[in-house]
Parts: structure tokens; C-alpha cells; sequence
């Protein structure tokens, strides 16, 4: 059964000829329409509210088009579908199948693409697997592995440089570490570096004055006659003969306690100095560096009497350790 026909079997009528709708409309009021306007008060008691009530109800009753009952007799289905047909279970089903094989392959293909090997520079016509080192797989020989080798790490150098000069770029300077101060303002780690190197070359400076002042005029004529040597050295020659001026001179000078002919040698000056000086001749205060007092000194010790304070201790602590070790050995 069609729509159609459902609905005018359900809730369609065929509607009365047109006399008999007539006929019942008339019964609706006594007078004649021509007569003229009839005021009627439905209020009026006395009236007969059972047959106002059965005329309202016919009054507001549906009205029935002239055309319902030629639909009703229509056999056409007047409804259109909009779209495909719902497909019957023999269809889904088919579609289920095709859907579920069509996934399966799918699942199959990711597979076998993750378990194949790794295809590098298939943009740039390459597509040969390549392993982890950059060589290529199966058998070559050892100068085709170095090249394709030395060829990745040409790469993996220029993709660093294009990033910066130093490898990072901009990364390497997001990187580096930021010193902050108490008040939270950024310290320049390379200012305080220079500082720190400046204030270290000012104490070393500092220090070697220091030093320099501190010697007196022997170990500085000592560190020129050294010095002197050095540069003497340059131009000495490789093997020195005994016939050499400079090594006899150098020999002849140099003082040994256990020579017998010392002193018949002439050309050494009895009486001189370490600079070639006379020395002075007569007692004097020793003092801690050994230094004898110059040739013109005239024996008045100018001194704050340190030297002598400085022995006197030294002596007095040595003689205290003696007489310690003696009253421990007689217990």
C-alpha cells in the first residue's frame, strides 16, 4: 500500500454533493439571507443551548475541499525521494566486505613499510637504502664506503653552517648560559672574563716589581751576567776545542779550593771584588746575604741593628734546642 493510499484510507472522506452541504448549511439559521440583517443574542435565555451546540459543532467542523475524494480515488504516489535508495542487506553486507578488505590491505602496506629499509634522497633520484653511517647497502668495495661516508659528513657540515658560523647560529646563542646579578640584571660573562685576565696581568706585574725591588745590586749584576751569557750563546760555536780563548779565560777564573797553583797564577788580581772592584779589607758585621761591605766603606755601621738582632736569635734559638736535647738525654 502507497502513502497515498494510507492516508486516504485513515483520515480523508469523500465529501457530500454540493445540494446536501447546502441543505446543512441552511439549517443554520430560520430567516432568509435576503430578508436582511438579523441581530440574534446568544444570550438569550430561553434558547435551546442543546441545538446551538450542535450547530457550533457542525459550524466548526473541518471543511472538505472538492478535490478530496479524486485524491482519495488517485492511485499515484505523489511523494519523491530525495537522494540514493537504502541498500538492502545484501548490498551492506557486500560493501562491509569491500570496506574491511580495503582496511586490511591498508594495515598490510604499513607493515611492510615500516619493516623495509630506509629509502634516503628519493627526492634527489637516489632512492637507494642506505644504512645509519650514510654507506649503501650490500657489497662495495672500501673506497665507495669512504666516499658516500666523507659525502654525509660534507652534508651534515654544511646544514651546521647554514644555521651559523659557529654550527648553532642563533640556537648556540639561545643556549649559552645567562649570569644574572642580585637585582636580577644580565652579567656580560665576556667583560668580566677581560676584567678578571686584566686584573691578573696588573697583580703578576705587581708582583715581579715587587720581586725586582726586593733584590739587591749582586743578584741583579748576577741576573745580567746570566742574561749576557744567554746572549753570548747565540753565536758560540758547536764543538769547543781546548784551545778555545773563551773556555781557558772562563777555566782560569773560576776559584777551586783544592788548587795548589792557584796562587801562582798571575793573571788573577788578589783582593778583587765580584765586579771586578777592589774589595774591602778589615772586619765587618755579617749580615744574611754574605755580602762584604764596598771597598770605600769606612767602618761605621749605619744600620738599626737588625743584622745583629736577626744572629742573635738564630743563636739563641739554636742554643735552646741544644740544651733541650742534653736535659732529655740526662733524664
Amino acid at each position: 500500500m502507497s502513502l497515498a493510499d494510507y492516508l486516504a484510507k485513515n483520515y480523508l472522506t469523500a465529501d457530500a454533493p454540493s445540494e446536501k452541504r447546502s441543505k446543512k448549511r441552511k439549517r443554520k439559521g430560520t430567516a432568509d439571507p435576503s430578508a436582511g440583517l438579523i441581530i440574534a443574542d446568544d444570550d438569550t435565555p430561553g434558547w435551546n443551548t442543546s441545538t446551538n451546540a450542535s450547530s457550533r459543532d457542525e459550524d466548526e467542523g473541518p471543511t472538505m475541499a472538492g478535490h478530496t475524494a479524486s485524491f482519495r480515488k488517485s492511485k499515484q504516489n505523489a511523494w519523491k525521494p530525495v537522494g540514493s535508495a537504502a541498500p538492502t542487506n545484501a548490498d551492506q553486507a557486500a560493501a562491509d566486505a569491500i570496506i574491511a578488505s580495503a582496511a586490511a590491505d591498508r594495515a598490510a602496506f604499513a607493515q611492510a613499510a615500516e619493516d623495509a629499509p630506509v629509502i634516503e634522497n628519493a627526492d634527489d633520484g637516489d632512492s637507494v637504502a642506505r644504512m645509519e653511517s650514510g654507506a649503501h647497502a650490500g657489497l662495495q668495495t672500501a673506497e665507495q664506503i669512504a666516499a658516500q661516508m666523507r659525502r654525509k659528513k660534507e652534508a651534515e657540515m654544511a646544514s651546521l653552517q647554514s644555521l651559523g658560523d659557529d654550527g648553532g647560529g642563533a640556537s648556540s646563542k639561545a643556549r649559552e648560559t645567562i649570569y644574572r646579578d642580585a637585582s636580577g640584571r644580565i652579567i656580560n660573562v665576556a667583560m668580566k672574563r677581560a676584567e678578571a685576565r686584566a686584573k691578573a696581568d696588573a697583580e703578576a706585574k705587581k708582583a715581579a716589581e715587587q720581586a725586582e725591588e726586593a733584590k739587591g745590586d749582586v743578584q741583579r749584576r748576577e741576573q745580567a751576567a746570566r742574561r749576557q751569557q744567554l746572549q753570548d750563546a747565540k753565536y758560540m760555536p758547536l764543538a769547543r776545542r781546548a784551545d778555545d780563548v773563551e773556555i781557558n779565560e772562563e777555566l782560569r777564573e773560576r776559584d777551586r779550593w783544592n788548587d795548589p797553583a792557584a796562587q801562582f797564577i798571575s793573571a788573577k788580581k788578589e783582593g778583587r771584588g765580584a765586579g771586578g772592584k777592589p774589595a774591602y779589607k778589615g772586619a765587618a758585621a755579617p749580615n744574611r746575604y754574605g755580602i762584604r761591605p764596598g771597598y770605600r766603606w769606612d767602618g761605621v755601621d749605619r744600620g738599626n741593628g737588625f743584622e745583629k738582632e736577626w744572629f742573635g736569635a738564630r743563636n739563641r734559638r739554636a742554643n735552646l734546642e741544644r740544651l733541650n736535647y742534653e736535659w732529655q738525654m740526662d733524664e
